[in-house]
């Protein structure tokens, strides 16, 4: 991974220094500024990751600095430095658009931290965008992992294909609505796109919903209405949860499907839609032919084209793409800076089963976002679900005070070992500063720190 590089803009020669060499001791790529003027040029120079502004410039203020910088750089994290007694500004400064401000005097820790921190968090984004802009059409389906890719690749050749039908596959959660909804994209740019959960409309209701009704074909039919295929008709018909559909309406939908003529009930003519279906599954089709509860033909005309959609589990490497990206979603809606984690509790976020995919990880973010907005998330503001069997089995405060701590102690000592017993490359590879660990191998009586 690349050295951050930070531009420090301040009057103060000393602290700019001092602040030059704790940074450069963490590995990143530092250079000072002590004007407005000069600052604004060398970020225009050097485009740096992260930048640090201190309030009261000699030639300008730094409210005006912050302007021009976010003027010409969007989305390039700015720190304020501030003077002590002067909160009210710098909190000012965070609603024109600053990341985050500082009070001095600072702990460098602190601020090595947060600097790191805001580096990472653009760099998310930016990763975030990128495959955004790269997968269009997809909807959201966000992730580096070989199989959401591969199933972006398969999404682009279908919609540029003539198919008429696919059958999406996989658990709940996994977002197979969002995969119709990238087919649908991917082939149309102005059509309709039509929904219909088989599950949730009653096996009476559902014949008249996808169909249609001609008036007077029973009682209380006073007037014509159109179906869900008459409606879909340019466009797509997405059948989610195709799995639940009784087996009678299967036979009906079949025949819509070998030639998209249907007859609506109680219609003496059939009508014909030129409609591409879409239908999304849980279950497993195949056992459910074996054991007589789907049709074995209407399998087969379903899965012309397959397209699965994995676990989330299975592709864990994804999750931390998908926490930034629901937190910036989420914190769009709320009007908030983005949540983060804490070391510990990213790491647990990062071993958790997810047994309700993806789903379940939108759920999290947007709840966690509601409930502490912009702040860094830790273990204990987690679920208990997400909290490791010892500190949710634990009985009181000690005991759980102690899990952490275990828990602590195994992430480190995990570090350290991948990094070869080097604590600069174990900080970095934690997200922490190698005093920070320093200070936690003291507090855990941990190697030759104790």
């Amino acid at each position: 991974m690349a050295a951050i590089s930070v531009l420090v803009i301040d009057d103060e020669r000393n602290l700019v220094r001092s602040i030059s060499f704790s940074l450069t001791n963490e590995g990143m790529e530092v250079t000072g500024a002590y004007t407005g003027e000069e600052g604004l040029a060398l970020a225009e120079q050097i485009l740096p990751d992260v930048v640090l502004l201190d309030l009261g410039l000699p030639d300008m203020s730094g409210m005006t600095v912050l302007e021009k910088l976010h003027d010409r750089f969007s989305e390039l994290p700015v720190i304020m430095i501030s003077a002590h007694g002067d909160t009210r500004t710098a909190v000012q400064t965070v609603k024109q658009g600053a990341l985050d401000y500082i009070t001095k005097p600072f702990d460098l820790d602190e601020l090595i931290l947060l600097i790191q921190r805001s580096a990472e968090r653009v760099r998310m984004q930016r990763e975030i965008h990128f495959l955004r802009e790269r997968s269009l059409k997809t909807q959201g389906l966000v992730g580096e992992h070989v199989s959401i890719q591969s199933l972006c690749e398969a999404i682009k050749r279908v919609g540029e294909s003539s198919a008429k039908t696919v059958l999406v596959s996989g658990p709940s959660g996994t977002g197979k609505a969002l995969v119709a909804k990238a087919l649908h994209d991917a082939r149309y740019s102005d059509a309709p796109f039509i929904e219909v959960n088989c599950a949730a409309l009653p096996e009476q209701l559902i014949e008249a919903e996808l169909f249609g009704v001609e008036k007077g074909a029973y009682t209380g039919a006073n007037q014509r209405r159109s179906g869900l295929i008459e409606l879909a008709d340019g466009g797509t018909l997405f059948l989610d949860e195709i799995g639940e559909m009784p087996i009678g309406l299967q036979v009906k939908l079949l025949s819509f499907l070998e030639n998209r003529h249907y007859r609506p009930v109680g219609a003496g003519r059939e009508r014909q839609a030129d409609v591409f279906v879409v239908a999304a599954t849980n279950r497993d089709l195949k056992k459910e032919v074996d054991e007589q509860r789907f049709r074995i033909d209407l399998y087969y005309r379903l899965n012309v084209l397959p397209l699965d959609v994995s676990s989330l589990a299975s592709r864990a490497s994804d999750v931390s793409l998908l926490v930034a990206h629901f937190a910036q979603l989420f914190a769009t809606q709320e009007g908030c800076r983005p949540i983060e984690f804490d070391q510990v509790a990213a790491q647990t976020l990062q071993g958790y089963s997810w047994p309700g995919n993806v789903r379940e990880l939108k759920n999290l973010i947007e709840r966690l976002t509601i409930l502490y907005p912009a702040q860094c998330i830790s273990l204990s503001q987690l679920p208990s679900e997400f909290v490791p069997d010892a500190v949710t089995s634990a009985e009181n405060a000690h005991g759980i005070h102690h899990s952490v701590e275990d828990h602590e102690r195994l992430l480190i000592e995990q570090a350290l070992s991948d990094a070869g017993g080097r604590k600069a490359l174990a900080a970095d590879k934690l997200g922490i500063s190698r005093h920070a660990l320093k200070r936690r191998m003291q507090r855990l009586r941990m190697g030759d720190y104790q």
